[in-house]
């Protein structure tokens, strides 16, 4: 396994991190278990969750994957192994069962989610609490460009608020760093232009979407992690599992996510059903793994500090992990820029 630092702290983590959203949904708690346990053999020693998942999220399923990992816990006596991270919901009509879907990151409300998360997890600190995805309306989730807000809530948190609540709880050691996520370029300096002003602390990494067929990060924030040590925690890598190839033809295999969820079919469009093909066709040529390849591109990029990685079952974890041995050529780099040039972002 790969190591790199967690921003500018202490903190050393493993290239690759452990996603958990599947867990409680489409992963039983023994399933979890198993995999907790297979990835700190091999190295992987950050681990990612929030109290959002399950995925899809709904009040059932609330807070089940934390309560997974808060009894695997409980169980090994293994978390000083760990280095754990969880996020704060933020508010969205889809999370309506979350504080009435109106949830603020103001001090009152952190301090009810950290405590809430602490408890689950079975934990008295978090290594990295991040907020999910900002509390004012910007483009995430699948919006490429920024449209401007049209009746935006007049009772939004100021952001100088939000980052003294985070640092009040660093203070009071229940977390050690803070984090982004689902962020912006603008918003990320906001926060650390107020964390240098302010003296407050200052956030260590952006979670964000990151894929062959989603690159728009690196328009923007990868400046901000390279000029502030502000590293990217990548998430969907696969982009849902599309960039295996599993779905091409119009192929939906038994028990996969987009089949189980069809409402995750943001990866799925004509241009990136294209771009999926030619990747795919790549990785054959160069007698590789689809999966492999694609994680490995991701592990590779200079401005990543963990590649968070998700699977349902055991053959594809150890697959994903194993990416980090794998090493792209610079032949097969420029490939996947000739690619990229002709499906640019075709799934923000």
């Amino acid at each position: 396994m790969q190591y790199t630092t967690l921003g500018q702290s202490d903190i050393s983590v493993s290239r690759i991190c452990l996603g958990t959203m599947t867990w409680g949904e489409q992963n039983t708690q023994a399933q979890g278990f198993e995999q907790m346990e297979y990835a700190l053999e091999q190295g992987v020693n950050f681990w990612d969750t929030a109290e959002l998942y399950s995925v899809p999220p709904k009040a059932e399923t609330y807070g089940s994957t934390e309560t997974i990992i808060g009894n695997w816990f409980a169980k090994t006596g293994r978390r000083e192994e760990v280095v754990l991270a969880s996020k704060i919901a933020g508010p969205a009509e889809f999370v309506e069962h979350i504080r009435g879907g109106k949830t603020r990151f103001n001090a009152m409300v952190i301090q009810k989610a950290l405590d809430a998360s602490l408890q689950r997890l079975q934990t008295d600190y978090l290594d990295l609490y991040q907020l999910h995805w900002p509390e004012r309306q910007t483009n995430f989730f699948g919006q490429l460009g920024f449209e401007y807000p049209k009746n935006e809530p007049t009772d939004l948190t100021p952001m100088a608020e939000t980052l003294e609540a985070l640092s009040d709880q660093v203070k009071a050691g229940k977390i050690r760093t803070i984090g982004l996520s689902n962020e912006t370029a603008w918003g990320a300096m906001q926060f650390l232009n107020l964390a240098k002003s302010m003296g407050l602390e200052k956030i260590v990494s952006v979670q964000n979407p990151y894929n062959l067929l989603n690159r728009s990060y690196e328009v923007g924030l990868a400046e901000v992690a390279y000029q502030e040590s502000v590293g990217l925690l990548a998430y969907s890598p696969l982009a849902f599992g599309v960039l295996a190839g599993k779905y091409l033809n119009n192929q939906f295999p038994e028990q996969a996510r987009i089949t189980l969820f069809p409402r995750f079919d943001r990866y799925l469009n004509p241009q990136a059903t294209a771009a999926t093909q030619a990747y795919v066709d790549l990785a054959k040529a160069y007698d590789l793994s689809p999966v492999q390849m694609a994680l490995a591109y991701v592990n590779q990029r200079p401005f990543i500090t963990s590649n968070i990685i998700g699977a349902t079952t055991m053959q594809q974890l150890k697959e994903n992990i194993d990416s980090i041995h794998v090493t792209l050529s610079g032949e097969l780099l420029t490939e996947i820029e000739a690619i990229h040039q002709r499906y640019t972002y075709p799934s923000p």
